[in-house]
């Protein structure tokens, strides 16, 4: 059952990959898989625990004692304790893309687009790359994806394009996530569990973040050709139907709703997800006693019942079942010994990281960050030689930051901006393979490279 469990997930993560050729939607598949790891780990569940691989049910063992049942285990805490952890990511999306699209039907992006005017694509190319690296710091990688592509719609024609450009979009968030303790879930998930500081995360993270994503730039923009064309828009979305004014205001309070998600977590240390569905409910008010003065069609148009409707369930859905199928893998002890693998074989600490920031292109980079986060405590000041590493602030939280945050880019579907990206553009995954991998990756090496030599240096 528990090899059962891994050609299952190798099955399943195929007929993703090569949706173009079967034709089945990639939540369809997702969800189906998920639900029969679950169900397999749980029929098979004291076979697949008896081989001592998970580190959860060791814990789980150790705090309720050796009688603890394992169907209870695995329905009322593996199970719950996955759906937690994936449930804030979703509610987390979905509040990003109301925000986001309630925003754009109120044509605010306009503001953006409209002092966008490079027809340039490598001029362009450069501005969102570095617009997203910068805002991806300061909101989170997958908001910031979100809030781009939206933008590049207005902006770019053509599909092949737009894939281009949103490729790019997302190494820059990714990278742009990476330096900082608010950016992305890894550095989130660090910076609380006393591995990192905020201060020591964005001066050891943010040159090599900022040359991974020069050098991809760089790299992508050979692939940009020609003049970029301006889509077409139809009469509804040229008409203006809202004052200057009004766009200006519902960019503003849009983005201070976005931006308020850190310092929300900051304050309060309460999931992210919450600060989102906070700054939604707020927003939602401001909006329903707004349109009380506004026509019957405008309020058909503006309302948030109405964005909620619109927004991509299918995205939302292929999340939920990435997220829940590497949650089985994490609690059935896959993971764990990929983990303990690369501690006994490798012992170098940047061939560790750099590899699980290799792997985490294919599995979820938070259940490889936490799988790191359990092998290793975190060392007391004194520590000498190669325990120096892992005190607080060590080269080995540093450089795994810097891995788990980036090394998603190689694949698209690697990261929530890579996934959200697919979801939102219809990416085909081998296109991306094909065309953006090897360029990540070389952005993902050279950043590597620059870490490694800022810390030889210093």
């Amino acid at each position: 059952m528990f090899y059962l469990m891994l050609f299952i997930f190798l099955v399943g993560y195929g007929f993703i990959v090569f949706e173009h050729v079967n034709h089945i939607n990639k939540a369809a598949t997702a969800l189906l898989m998920s639900s029969l790891l679950w169900a397999i780990f749980s029929l098979g569940g004291e076979g697949i625990l008896g081989l001592g691989f998970s580190s959860a049910w060791k814990n789980y063992v150790g705090e309720l004692g050796p009688l603890a049942e394992i169907k209870e285990f695995i329905t009322h805490h593996a199970l719950l304790e996955n759906l937690s952890e994936t449930s804030s990511i979703l509610f987390f999306l979905v509040g990003a893309m109301t925000i986001v699209d309630l925003v754009d039907r109120y044509q605010g992006f306009r503001i953006i687009t409209n002092k966008i005017n490079s027809t340039n694509p490598t001029r362009l190319l450069w501005i969102i790359s570095l617009l997203t690296f910068f805002m991806s710091a300061v909101l989170d990688n997958l908001t910031t994806t979100i809030v781009i592509i939206t933008v590049l719609r207005k902006l770019l024609s053509g599909k092949e394009n737009r894939w281009i450009f949103a490729s790019m979009v997302i190494i820059s968030a990714n990278a742009g996530g990476a330096w900082s303790p608010i950016g992305d879930v890894t550095t989130i998930m660090l910076w609380i569990g006393a591995q990192l500081t905020a201060g020591h995360i964005v001066m050891s993270v943010i040159l090599p973040s900022l040359v991974n994503m020069v050098v991809s730039t760089f790299l992508v923009s050979f692939l940009t050709k020609g003049q970029t064309l301006r889509p077409v828009l139809d009469e509804d979305e040229t008409r203006e139907f809202t004052t200057h004014q009004e766009r200006m205001f519902m960019l503003v309070v849009g983005t201070l709703a976005l931006i308020s998600v850190p310092i929300f977590k900051t304050i309060t240390h309460l999931p992210p997800y919450l600060g989102m569905l906070l700054g939604l409910g707020v927003l939602w008010v401001m909006n329903d006693r707004y349109l009380r003065k506004r026509s019957v069609e405008d309020k058909r148009k503006l309302t948030v019942t109405s964005v909620i409707k619109s927004i991509d369930i299918p995205t939302v859905l292929f999340f939920l079942g990435i997220l829940s199928a590497v949650g089985a893998l994490q609690s059935a002890g896959h993971l764990d010994i990929m983990a303990e693998y690369l501690d006994e074989h490798v012992k170098n600490i940047y061939a560790i990281n750099f590899i699980i920031g290799v792997i985490s292109s294919i599995v979820d980079n938070v259940p490889l960050v936490a799988a790191s986060m359990g092998m290793y405590n975190i060392a007391g000041t004194g520590a000498t030689g190669y325990m120096a590493n892992f005190v607080q602030d060590g080269s080995f939280w540093s450089f795994l930051a810097y891995c788990a945050g980036t090394g998603g880019s190689i694949l698209i579907i690697g990261s929530a901006a890579g996934v959200a990206a697919m979801g939102l553009e219809k990416i085909d995954f081998m296109w991306y393979m094909k065309k953006i991998s090897l360029i990540a990756f070389a952005g993902y090496l050279a950043g590597a490279v620059v870490f490694w030599l800022q810390g030889f240096i210093m």
